[in-house]
This record gives C-alpha cells, sequence and structure tokens, in this order.
C-alpha cells in the first residue's frame, strides 16, 4: 500500500468534520444574555415581592379598620337613646325650667362628642330624604305609606337612620315606602235621582178622586 492510499483512508469524512467542529455560537449563552436574564429575574422578583407586601398592608388596614364592627354597632344604640331623650324633651319647657334646659345642653354635647368620635372612625349617618329612591343597599323597608306627595317606591318616612362604617354597612336606615292611596268608592249623593222620585211619588195629585 503506497503513502498516498494511507492519507486517503486516514482523512476523515465530511460528516466526521462537521462533528468536529464547535457547535455555533447562537446556541451557547454569552455573558451578556446571562447577565440579562439575571436582572430580569431580579427584578420579577422584586415586583412580585412589592405586590405581597402591598396585599398585606391593605388586609391589615382592613383589618384594623373593621376590627371594632361589634363594637361599633352597641354604640349606635347609644346615640338613638341620645337622640331620643332630646326628642322627647317639650321645646316649650325649655324656656321655662332652667335646670331642664341645662340638663338638655349637657345631653347634646355628649351626643356631638359621641359623633365626633364616629367621624374619626369613619362612621357616618345614613339619613334618607324624603323622596329619594329607595336603595336596598342602605335602606330597610318597615312598612309602606298610602301618599300621593311621592312617587310609588320612594321613600316617604324614616322611622330610624342607619350607619354605615367606610365601606360597610353597620346598621340599614329603617323607613316607610310610598304607595299609591287606594282610590275610596264614591257615595250616592243625597237626594239624588232615586230619592227625587220617591218625592216625586209622594206628592203626585191623585186625579181619580
Amino acid at each position: 500500500m503506497t503513502k498516498d492510499t494511507e492519507k486517503q483512508q486516514e482523512a476523515p469524512s465530511p460528516a466526521e468534520e462537521e462533528a468536529r467542529q464547535p457547535a455555533n455560537d447562537t446556541e451557547q449563552p454569552t455573558p451578556e444574555s446571562e447577565l440579562a436574564e439575571l436582572k430580569e429575574r431580579h427584578l420579577r422578583t422584586l415586583a412580585e415581592l412589592e405586590n405581597l407586601h402591598r396585599r398585606h398592608a391593605r388586609e391589615l388596614e382592613e383589618m384594623r379598620k373593621y376590627a371594632m364592627t361589634g363594637f361599633a354597632r352597641d354604640l349606635l344604640e347609644v346615640a338613638d337613646n341620645l337622640r331620643r331623650a332630646l326628642e322627647s324633651v317639650p321645646r316649650e319647657a325649655l324656656e321655662t325650667d332652667e335646670l331642664l334646659r341645662n340638663l338638655v345642653t349637657g345631653v347634646e354635647m355628649t351626643e356631638r362628642q359621641l359623633l365626633t368620635v364616629f367621624e374619626k372612625y369613619d362612621i357616618r349617618r345614613i339619613e334618607p330624604e324624603l323622596g329619594e329612591p329607595f336603595s336596598h343597599e342602605l335602606h330597610h323597608a318597615m312598612y309602606e305609606v298610602e301618599t300621593a306627595d311621592h312617587r310609588p317606591g320612594a321613600v316617604a318616612e324614616v322611622m330610624q337612620v342607619g350607619y354605615r362604617m367606610g365601606e360597610r354597612l353597620l346598621r340599614p336606615a329603617r323607613v316607610g315606602i310610598a304607595k299609591l292611596p287606594v282610590p275610596v268608592p264614591e257615595q250616592p249623593a243625597a237626594g239624588g235621582p232615586a230619592e227625587a222620585s220617591e218625592e216625586a211619588r209622594g206628592r203626585r195629585i191623585d186625579t181619580k178622586a
């Protein structure tokens, strides 16, 4: 065997040459691409942590705001009793009785102080205006009122004011709902045609006599 023949047998095939060549540069990550990917992961992790922190803070605020909901509902009865006491005093008695006037002044100051505490904790009154539409979220219908002053379904009377604490309803306002009056059937007028005919028959002259 000649030397040229030995060289031809030792020469690799094109497939072997391609297999021996290094992989394409695009298939191997570069330091720059790895750094960009790490930065993206870092930013995504920071965004997730920030969202988690905001959600946790919002939940804590909701818990703090509504933790005393039951206690606030009990205080509503105190506010109702103070208002009933003030409304039960005759106005003319205040002009003549100085002791009663001083007592009413003290009750009014107590009521104002209680309402100030309510505002501090975002507790606000729900006092519907007469004639405003009925709201299932804020009002509780107790009875119906026959009236032509307001359209049917509107608030006609306010039995008890309501309260809300932020967006949470503590107590709906108790109201009376307007409805159309029932028409009264007309009664025949006195001295109508029937009675007139009876009178005419009673006064008829007998020409046969």
